[in-house]
């Protein structure tokens, strides 16, 4: 692989329409040249035998049962809402608008 230069991060940096100062693109480009050669280092690993993942670790289903089990009484939350109309809460109709 070729050897990052501070013109390439100025480029990369222009292209996501980035302003950096001097000093920053002297900083990012040793981060950058790092980052890449860990990638470089990981490309020359031997994955033949690590099957595909979308994740490292088997998370199995997150997903909790769908089970109906009390809930507060209408009133109840009612009472603390600011406006209650026909039994709803009261909102208003457009936004910035007193209803």
């Amino acid at each position: 692989m070729s050897e990052l230069t501070r013109d390439d991060v100025a480029k990369v940096a222009r292209l996501a329409r980035l302003r950096l100062t001097e000093e920053e693109l002297d900083r990012f480009t040793g981060q950058l040249a790092q980052v890449l050669d860990h990638a470089n280092d990981l490309r020359a690993l031997d994955l033949t035998v690590v099957p595909p993942t979308a994740h490292p670790v088997d998370l199995g289903t997150v997903m909790r049962e769908d089970a109906v089990r009390p809930s507060l009484a209408r009133d109840a939350f009612l009472s603390a809402a600011p406006q209650v109309e026909e039994g709803r809460f009261a909102v208003p109709r457009i936004l910035g608008e007193e209803p």
